[in-house]
């Protein structure tokens, strides 16, 4: 038996548990961006709306896709930023569920 001990080294568990104490704070959210990504889905959501009932726009067809598709990917941010799940895929079922979930989140546009 000897009288000497050697120092223990700290165990990776006490470094998560104190970890914490020092890691920085999570960056805070920016309700300027939350305001802006609904703004924006506003403007699309109105373009969407004045293509279909416009008879006489000019490539009506292919405006339509293109602006739909806009308005997918801006869902799609629109999730990211509200912890909903994103849309499986690009039906009017799964928008319209992704809609109602940013809805009862207090989501508007």
């Amino acid at each position: 038996m000897s009288l000497y001990h050697a120092p223990t080294r700290p165990q990776p568990h006490m470094w998560a548990r104190l970890w914490h104490l020092f890691a920085p704070p999570p960056p805070a959210e920016d309700p300027f961006a939350t305001l802006n990504l609904q703004v924006r889905l506003g403007v699309v959501a109105n373009l969407l709306l004045r293509i279909e009932n416009d008879e006489r726009m000019f490539a009506r067809g292919q405006r339509f896709i293109a602006t739909k598709d806009a308005y997918d990917a801006l869902l799609g941010d629109a999730c990211r930023a509200a912890g909903v799940p994103p849309a499986r895929s690009r039906t009017d079922d799964e928008r319209l569920r992704v809609e109602l979930e940013l809805a009862a989140r207090g989501w508007s546009w």
